[in-house]
């Protein structure tokens, strides 16, 4: 890509699994178009390929994701072997799944397991999140968070923590990451006695839906615009394609979620396409990163990442 400077692998941190495309929602902002007519899932022989490669390597943290990860029949069998191995684990949760049927009881593994969630809830307005999300997710998110709460989620000295992800209604960068946590908490906490941990603000990628709603309104140029204008050099050293892998439902390797979302492989010499199975033991260090023009959505203003702001 044109401008953009190169990027190369440092150590490998954290797996990022993609469980499947399948979601009781459907995003406007959805980098994977996931949805409840998508039926792509990862099958009990790649989750156990999963579990093997991290039993063979270092990393230590575990992120799910999807979709709703939760739709994934074994999404708690790969949950329970991780934590055995003593991985941190990490479920992105859009907290109306947990209302789904076959969900009950998935609050109470959670805590068991010492899960972290990272939930999406994109304003704490009720007409902003139904506008984006549809009608009644903001209450549904409010009733599973009210019980997060109440077996400890995102209170002081539990152990168990709650993150809250906002994602812009528009074509706009997030404001600060800062400002907008103390309104998140003052907003909950007073109307309806919700707490968190922390709230991160992430970008929204120009491909797939949300690039399909910007040039529905005329606006994909105008944001790419943006974006490339508000690059910061100084975030480039913490992109979190540099330290994590994304695996899709098929076991297939990526550099983020979103190159995953592009079909956009990791890159190894000799190979279209590299299958997790295929790295047990190998270095990544210093290998190249594809990149494409969405690649400013995490370099613009404070950055963006999967756990929010960079800088």
């Amino acid at each position: 890509m044109t401008g953009f400077p190169v990027i190369r692998r440092t150590h490998l941190e954290i797996l990022q699994v993609n469980l499947g495309y399948r979601c009781n929602q459907r995003c406007i902002h959805c980098h994977v178009n996931a949805g409840p007519e998508r039926t792509e899932m990862m099958d009990r022989a790649t989750i156990d390929q999963v579990i093997a490669f991290l039993a063979s390597s270092n990393l230590r943290q575990l992120d799910l994701t999807g979709g709703a990860p939760e739709m994934n029949p074994h999404f708690r069998h790969l949950i329970r072997s991780a934590r055995v191995m003593g991985l941190h684990v990490i479920d992105r949760c859009n907290l109306t799944v947990l209302e789904e049927p076959g969900m009950e009881g998935l609050e109470e593994f959670f805590a068991d397991q010492r899960v972290e969630i990272i939930a999406s809830l994109p304003c704490y307005l009720k007409e902003n999140v139904d506008h984006q999300r549809g009608n009644g997710v903001f209450e549904a998110s409010l009733r599973a968070l009210r019980k997060l709460n109440q077996l400890g989620y995102g209170r002081k000295d539990s152990g168990l923590s709650l993150n809250l992800v906002y994602n812009p209604l528009g074509p706009f960068l997030p404001p600060l990451q800062t400002l907008l946590e103390e309104d998140y908490r003052k907003e909950l906490g007073e109307r309806y006695g919700i707490v968190f941990n922390q709230l991160y603000t992430i970008t929204n990628m120009p491909i797939h839906r949300f690039e399909t709603l910007l040039t529905s309104i005329g606006k994909r140029l105008i944001y790419m615009k943006l974006l490339q204008g508000a690059h910061q050099e100084g975030n480039l050293e913490s992109v979190m394609c540099r330290r994590l892998i994304s695996v899709d439902y098929q076991g297939y390797v990526y550099d983020c979620d979103f190159n995953q979302a592009l079909g956009l492989p990791l890159q190894m010499e000799g190979r279209s396409r590299v299958h997790l199975s295929e790295l047990m033991e190998i270095d990544l260090k210093e290998n190249p990163i594809p990149l494409l023009e969405h690649c400013y959505g995490c370099t613009a203003g404070q950055g963006s990442s999967c756990t929010g702001v960079l800088n």
